[in-house]
């Protein structure tokens, strides 16, 4: 990968920050997780549960080195990256649980190092090894991700693409102001400061309306226009996709050469960063998914979501790196597609769910010769907002959900207060998961994407419980359980 995404100077870098890492692993042996996932999926809610659940006894069964009491201590320490902003988890926790509201989204990288001190299941493992190692949870968004694909591609080959998808589906009607604009302007006419800004505007305006919730669309770098930060008004953010440009030159100081420039940099100061300084140096990632959500919006939703996780899966292509990162960097050896709010179906449902998530990623493991390298999926609930319980309805006992929906969710007309609690038929997953990807938007708006509030946690012997979940432990034994061995 780095001999197509980055230059050789930046794969010596690359090079030199793995050997710093693995120099300090003989001291202290760590692991990288790498966590992000595309709009919506609940990377801050996984971290923050994944913590509180280690750090307050929560029930992990499936999570081995634990579940066998070889784990005596887990501990919360400084990360290792005084220059990455640290996640704080304290203040996710209080959102969670006294407040029970959401936290906020990811919007930049952030990090935090849990330290396991465990026995090992080999004596001689127990004899060379110190017995702990340390997790670095490095948190990024998925639209951060998505980028990386844009290392590979010039001006133009970037802006074709981004034209002739927005010519798709529900996207031409999205897009037509922006592609109106860029069709007018004389892109060989002098640059213009204030035409490029106006292009830039609603050029992110197409990309913010497909991100919006009745659309939950997926596919939309670049990522950084949608959740700009300190860069936002700069030179690398102010630019837009030009449809229909010729393979000749740009002329100097055109419009065209203007954008053509300002592409550039934003790979050079914006994609190549995050690349060499946190992406290449993971060890392992799980990938957070709300096809939940997608299904719900019907099968545009679905496939631009397929198309995006194609592109998730490029960027961990193995065995394409250039002489020196191969000898001397880092691959991610293991990679866990989680499909996320489990708890919105009732558990009859999580099989179907994992069947869908799958085959949503079978094509993107295939075609990056992904296929073995350490992936598995499954359905998770990162904290459990509902409870199932069964109904009588016309003689007939239907399996429901039971919890508190947020303030403002409508069922049949009823506008929820935040704090009155309800049973919800979740709706039917379809049997063969091939079905969701050839039904129509009406066929599928029977899947119930509805917003419940975080559960309410109960005081035992004056401390609180840890977070309910699902198949949080099985995530932690894939990711993890065989550094603890």
């Amino acid at each position: 990968m780095a001999s197509t995404f980055t230059s050789i100077a930046d794969s010596a870098l690359i090079a030199l920050d793995s050997l710093t890492d693995r120099a300090t692993n003989l001291v202290n042996p760590s692991i990288r997780l790498g966590v992000t996932g595309l709009s919506r999926a609940g990377k801050t809610v996984f971290i923050s549960s994944l913590v509180h659940n280690l750090l307050h006894g929560g029930r992990l069964p499936l999570f081995e080195p634990l579940h066998s009491g070889r784990i005596s201590n887990v501990r919360l320490e400084p990360q290792p990256d005084d220059a990455v902003p640290r996640f704080q988890y304290e203040d996710h926790i209080q959102a969670l649980i006294k407040e029970r509201v959401w936290p906020d989204s990811t919007r930049a990288v952030s990090e935090l190092r849990l330290t396991f001190d465990y026995q090992s299941t080999s004596g001689w493992s127990r004899f060379l090894s110190p017995g702990r190692l340390s997790l670095d949870i490095v948190d990024y968004p998925g639209e951060w991700l998505l980028d990386l694909p844009l290392l590979s591609q010039d001006y133009r080959t970037f802006s074709d693409k981004t034209a002739s998808l927005a010519a798709t589906g529900i996207r031409a009607a999205l897009s037509r102001d922006w592609l109106a604009m860029a069709g007018e302007i004389d892109m060989d006419a002098p640059a213009d400061e204030g035409q490029a800004r106006r292009l830039a505007d609603v050029f992110t305006a197409y990309l913010r309306a497909c991100k919006a919730d009745e659309r939950s669309l997926s596919t939309l770098p670049p990522g950084r226009f949608l959740m700009p930060g300190d860069l936002e008004g700069s030179p690398a953010l102010t630019f837009a996709p030009l449809p229909g440009i010729p393979e000749t030159p740009a002329r100097p100081g055109s419009l065209r050469a203007m954008m053509e420039r300002r592409f550039e940099a934003y790979k050079t100061v914006v994609v190549k960063p995050f690349f060499r300084e946190h992406f290449a140096r993971l060890d392992r990632q799980i990938v957070l998914v709300d096809a939940l959500q997608a299904m719900s919006r019907g099968e545009e939703a679905v496939a631009d979501l397929e198309r995006a996780m194609q592109d998730v899966m490029e960027c961990f292509r193995p065995g394409s790196g250039s002489l020196l990162s191969a000898l001397v960097g880092r691959r991610i050896d293991r990679i866990l597609v989680a499909a996320t709010k489990a708890d919105h179906l009732h558990h009859e449902g999580h099989d179907r769910l994992e069947a869908i998530t799958r085959r949503l990623v079978d094509r993107a493991v295939t075609r990056a010769g992904l296929a073995g390298a350490g992936i598995d999926v499954m359905a998770i609930a990162s904290i459990r907002a509902t409870r199932e319980a069964t109904v009588k309805q016309d003689g007939e006992t239907l399996p429901v959900i039971v919890g508190t929906p947020m303030a403002g969710e409508t069922i049949n007309g009823e506008v929820f207060d935040g704090n009155r609690k309800t049973a919800v038929f979740p709706g039917d997953l379809p049997a063969h998961p091939e079905a969701v990807f050839t039904q129509d938007a009406a066929s599928m708006a029977h899947v119930n994407a509805l917003r419940f509030r975080p559960p309410e946690i109960p005081v035992v012997n004056g401390e609180r419980v840890a977070l309910p979940h699902i198949r949080l432990d099985r995530a932690l034994q894939f990711l993890l359980g065989d550094r603890l061995q």
